[in-house]
């Protein structure tokens, strides 16, 4: 399949529902509405197409560069091509679709960094996304690796701009599941932040309460644990 057909294919699986949902949530420009499980039912047939994911990225569609981040291959990934996709980045669902591709490269690392300090709101929002991926995934990093970012959220959330207050909420959530003294730190800095206010337009989004995030992922982990457990 080229991407003329599988641009055509994701725009006949699209509806105008699906479509208001994006633009709501910030997609500007060519906006399809396709849904999550038809994206995901089409990812399993082409599963990972590096070639055809850029082709599809440059066609500017935001459904086929959602489809895009599902195909391309996170081996082949240039930090280049993540910076150039970055930039061009204009709504939630695709800063988190982006992000949690990038989370499978090994540009992981790097891409949050450098992302996290942009005055783009979006990029920054990409950047503070994949250090909660980090927090979530990488379950050899050190406390200490996380800790001056914790820092970091307690001295700024306030102050930064509006996603990425959202996706710093949502990284100091991860940073604190991780349990043991980052859970007590994080715990600290979510008392000290108090209510983070997100503007999520007209969605039915909310942010969530860091404190009770953590301890409910916790608690889950603790139960899965146990069931575990001989």
């Amino acid at each position: 399949m080229n991407s003329k057909e599988l641009l055509a294919e994701l725009k006949a699986l699209g509806s105008e529902q699906a479509a208001k949902t994006y633009r709501r949530h910030g997609a500007v420009g060519e906006v399809w509405g396709v849904s999550s499980a038809d994206l995901g039912k089409l990812q399993k047939r082409i599963k990972r197409n590096h070639t055809l994911a850029l082709e599809l990225w440059r066609s500017g569609a935001h459904d086929a560069r959602i489809f895009a981040t599902l195909i391309a291959d996170p081996a082949k990934a240039t930090r280049a091509e993540v910076e150039s996709w970055c930039k061009e980045v204009e709504s939630y669902p695709l800063v988190g679709a982006l992000a949690t591709f990038v989370a499978l490269t090994p540009l992981t690392a790097a891409c949050a960094a450098a992302w996290m300090k942009s005055k783009n709101d979006w990029t920054s929002s990409a950047g503070w996304r994949l250090l909660g991926h980090q927090a979530r995934q990488d379950a050899d990093a050190p406390d200490d690796f996380f800790e001056p970012f914790l820092k970091t959220i307690q001295t700024g959330i306030q102050r930064a701009p509006n996603r990425t207050r959202y996706a710093m909420n949502n990284a100091l959530i991860s940073i604190g599941s991780r349990g043991g003294a980052l859970e007590k730190k994080a715990l600290e800095v979510a008392t000290a932040i108090g209510k983070v206010q997100v503007d999520h337009g007209n969605t039915d989004c909310k942010t969530p309460n860091a404190a009770a995030s953590i301890a409910k992922v916790r608690e889950h982990l603790a139960k899965k644990k146990r069931q575990d457990t001989p």
